[in-house]
């Protein structure tokens, strides 16, 4: 049996499957599987992964119209079923799978905004739970091209190679870390497209709570983020003001993730980054605003959640709407007011365990 995934609307969507690729890979033995994607960090993660026999990487938000085509009926006809991988709630990723043109096409049924995204193209579906973490849709899904319940879900799935973790060295080593430091890892950005830069926390509040961790803990801070977040990561780490603080600029997310697995706590907004933390088992303080923590929250790691809770929380939900907010007194109040004092305090809180229990 072929099957296709199709994982294209990026990083953190792309490693909340990886629970559910284990176990199809599995339930059908034998099966061959390959992926689509249309980013270099989800290629990078997805042609480590031994249940992968084949990635195809198309760059379809840079390709015309007419390449996008050409290369979808490339792969017509030759699968037997394809996965959507949850959220894919786009008609242009419904079109394309329907271009490709298997028997069996999977899918998630939409609460919103789903027949104008032409989720009737696919042929077999599951209602989308807004209870439900992603990784627990994608999950439904396999169970339903295998006919039966799967009760153990695992962890998230993510391979690093020996030159990963000899990168992750040297550049330790470089960076005068050594083995008892206490090392933070931030990550201040996230998607930004369709308005979700608006899910950040501030970088001068991150800035904030790093000079407070480097006052109270000595801690070593790691400003992680990619190519595209450079200007952000050099905010904080210029306003923190310290030899502590470093901005970690690599190209490579394998080689980024190394690194990240030095860190004793990772903070960060709702983020790619954030799922890869989780997949590291790492301990993270997630910083939540307008998104549903159902939905997103670090899966299978310890964590804590630092949100407001607001009475208008959440009010983001997966459709191709730009990020919106209907407040009238402070747009965006769920991670605007969130101070660095109450997040600080969730951060000392764990830090304080790990010392304790080490």
């Amino acid at each position: 049996m072929n099957i296709l995934i199709i994982a294209l609307s990026g990083i953190g969507d792309a490693l909340m499957f990886t629970p559910a690729l284990q176990k199809l890979n599995d339930e059908v033995p034998g099966a061959n599987i390959d992926a689509l994607v249309m980013y270099g960090g989800v290629k990078d993660i997805y042609e480590k992964l031994p249940q992968i026999s084949k990635v195809h990487y198309f760059d379809f938000l840079n390709k015309s119209k007419l390449e996008s085509l050409r290369f979808a009926l490339s792969l017509r006809k030759k699968y037997h079923a394809t996965i959507n991988v949850y959220p894919s709630n786009r008609r242009e990723y419904n079109l394309i799978g329907r271009l490709i043109g298997a028997k069996k096409r999977f899918a998630v049924n939409y609460l919103r905004k789903d027949f104008s995204n032409f989720g009737f193209l696919n042929t077999s579906r599951v209602l989308e739970d807004d209870n439900l973490h992603n990784v627990e849709e994608n999950f439904r899904m396999v169970e339903k091209l295998v006919g039966k319940k799967i009760n153990e879900i695992p962890a998230m799935q993510f391979c690093l190679r020996n030159d990963d973790s000899e990168f992750a060295k040297e550049f330790l080593r470089e960076q005068l870390i050594v083995e008892n430091d206490l090392v933070v890892g931030f990550h201040p950005g996230c998607s930004s497209l369709k308005n979700h830069d608006k899910r950040r926390w501030e970088p001068n509040k991150f800035a904030e709570l790093g000079k407070k961790l480097i006052e109270q803990f000595g801690a070593k801070i790691l400003v992680f983020g990619g190519s595209e977040e450079e200007a952000l990561k050099d905010i904080v780490v210029t306003n923190i003001n310290s030899s502590n603080a470093r901005p970690v600029n690599v190209l490579s997310l394998s080689n980024t993730a190394a690194i990240m697995k030095r860190c004793n706590t990772f903070i960060t907004n709702d983020s790619s980054l954030m799922h890869v933390a989780s997949a590291l088992k790492l301990n993270v303080i997630a910083i939540i605003g307008p998104t549903n923590i159902n939905y997103i929250r670090p899966w299978q790691t310890d964590f804590q959640i630092v949100s407001l809770n607001l009475d208008c929380s959440p009010c983001f939900y997966y459709s191709p709407k730009p990020l919106t907010c209907t407040r009238e007194d402070v747009k965006f109040k769920c991670i605007k007011e969130l101070s660095v004092d109450f997040v600080f305090e969730k951060v000392a809180a764990q830090i304080k365990n790990l010392r304790h229990s080490s």
